[in-house]
């Protein structure tokens, strides 16, 4: 005799992530974000259906480019997508971009993996997921 388990209700979750960016060129900006974002969407399994919002911030040191573009260019033309400032702060990691998405999701919040890249990993060193050797 079989089980069945129940489903797992759906819920908005939160997936984080950041990129250090080489320099505050649109080039730069959009390759960045892109790379963090294709990493979030590969390491969960994300749909862009399943997203109900995207931010995206800066370091005020990065003006060359909209972030959100790099979402644009990788298919997210339905998503609301709104970029921003991080705080100037003086020990802050600077030509950081920093992503959270708001995904609908039936995982728990201790089966997402969040993403940090580059030099982003001195941010949340407890999330970052080191390759086995």
């Amino acid at each position: 005799m079989t089980t069945v388990q129940p489903e797992r209700p759906i819920r908005c979750r939160g997936v984080r992530g950041a990129i250090s960016v080489e320099a505050n060129t649109a080039d730069a900006i959009l390759s960045a974000t892109r790379e963090l974002l294709e990493a979030m969407i590969a390491a969960n399994g994300i749909e862009p259906d399943d997203v109900c919002s995207l931010m995206l911030t800066t370091t005020p040191d990065l003006t060359a480019e909209y972030p959100a573009l790099a979402a644009r260019q990788l298919g997210w033309l339905d998503v609301a997508i709104l970029c921003g400032h991080e705080m100037a702060v003086p020990h802050g990691l600077p030509r950081c971009v920093r992503a959270l998405i708001h995904w609908n999701t039936e995982r728990t919040p201790q089966e997402i993996q969040h993403v940090y890249l580059r030099d982003a990993v001195t941010l949340r060193p407890d999330r970052v997921t080191r390759p086995a050797l």
